[in-house]
């Protein structure tokens, strides 16, 4: 379905058509104090985050976006909430997109003044609707938040802003409903051919976010079904980067970034081989390289089940293994087992 949406161009970047799923976040310092915002994107960036979004509650926000955007090399997305000011105010201070409800900044004359703006600097306009904002009628018509409601009030807005001869949209209907969440992108993909940005909201911490988020991006996404993506997460919005790029890479949409496996531990582990795999798991994400990368927690089944990875390590007591597509290569002390591998690296990099 992917390849049947509608190209659209954010920033310097493209989305529909069949082109790449973009991974997105959302800072979350005071948009206003330019310093932390642009530290915090620098930092996504580094992770491989693809379009950021700030929000803009106050003209000092929209303002403070012509700086951002200065020292960053990603499109940037204008997040407004009730004030179509802001909306106007973010576009003409840069902003690559504008992520508006055009259901409540007012009427239609307010709709029209923000695509006006738009449309004078070709600004695609992202239409968002949460299932805790559904309206009313709707919750009454479909005797409660629904996917079916969703989807109405979704195409609803849409049509609030085609009514102004405007079609340079992106959709995204949320929901912290997981399987609501994906009912609702399976209708929307029959009904529309705009670009879908999709994420599972308010999906919670670490633990639960990622759950959730897995589950949910994963049944969609393997639909064919969206077009951008970002992982919800009540935490570092880092960790929404790295979480988002397993998603895709899980799924086969993406490729590059080196994946790390590591067995669980067991009464054989003899080394700290949760802290190990973290360390592992950190450093491989200074390397741009599509390979598999392997730790085991025992030197006697270690080599065999990293067999399938292409660089592994394997601890023991005292003493570690270095393994070559399921070859021990060196035997090493246990506490250089990190170093060493990160010389393979760096090697394999070069």
């Amino acid at each position: 379905m992917r390849e049947h949406t509608k190209v659209i161009k954010i920033g310097e970047r493209v989305i529909g058509g069949g082109n790449p799923i973009l991974i997105q976040s959302m800072t979350n310092t005071r948009t206003e104090d330019v310093k932390a915002t642009v530290e915090q994107i620098h930092r996504l960036e580094k992770a491989g985050c693809e379009i950021i979004r700030c929000t803009v509650p106050t003209l000092e926000a929209a303002r403070a976006l012509r700086e951002i955007k200065k020292q960053i090399s990603i499109p940037l997305v204008a997040d407004i909430h009730f004030d179509y000011k802001m909306a106007i105010a973010a576009v003409e201070n840069g902003a690559d997109k504008i992520r508006i409800n055009p259901g409540n900044i007012g009427g239609a004359d307010r709709v029209r003044a923000v695509v006006d703006a738009c449309r004078e600097r070709q600004i695609p306009i992202r239409v968002g609707v949460n299932s805790g904002s559904l309206e009313k009628n709707l919750v009454e018509k479909y005797h409660g938040v629904t996917a079916e409601g969703l989807v109405e009030s979704a195409l609803d807005k849409v049509r609030m802003i085609e009514e102004q001869n405007y079609d340079n949209l992106v959709i995204s209907i949320k929901s912290s409903d997981v399987l609501m969440c994906v009912k609702a992108h399976e209708l929307i993909a029959q009904k529309t051919s705009y670009p879908l940005h999709v994420g599972i909201t308010e999906a919670g911490t670490l633990l639960s976010g990622n759950i959730k988020s897995a589950i949910g991006l994963g049944l969609i996404l393997s639909k064919g079904i969206g077009d951008t993506v970002r992982v919800s997460l009540t935490g570092d919005p880092v960790e929404e980067i790295k979480s988002a790029k397993l998603i895709l890479r899980t799924l086969g949409l993406r490729k590059g970034g080196i994946e790390v496996v590591s067995c669980p531990t067991c009464g054989r582990t003899s080394i700290d081989l949760i802290g190990l795999a973290n360390q592992v798991e950190t450093m491989a994400a200074e390397f741009p390289l599509d390979i598999k990368v392997a730790v085991m927690g025992c030197v006697v089944n270690g080599p065999g089940e990293a067999r399938e990875a292409d660089i592994g390590i394997a601890g023991g007591k005292g003493e570690g293994l270095l393994i070559k597509k399921g070859e021990v290569v060196r035997k090493l002390p246990e506490d250089q087992l990190l170093l060493a591998l990160r010389e393979e690296l760096e090697h394999w990099e070069k």
